[in-house]
């Protein structure tokens, strides 16, 4: 991020309902970001869209 980008933050479809395991993933312009939803001071994981992808494949396949 280039710390003038502004990201907007959605909560994963996947985090519990219980408010225990939550994600958080924003789209940015060259990468997507991934956070915790609990500590949004901590800073969170960058990933390519490439890798992202990848992820959301693996992770989606049952």
């Amino acid at each position: 991020m280039n710390g003038t980008e502004t990201l907007a933050w959605f909560k994963s479809s996947h985090s519990g309902g219980d408010g225990g395991d939550c994600v958080e993933v924003a789209p940015g312009a060259a990468a997507v970001h991934v956070r915790d939803s609990k500590d949004v001071a901590r800073p969170g994981l960058r990933v390519s869209y490439s890798a992202w992808a990848g992820f959301v494949g693996l992770a989606s396949a049952e």
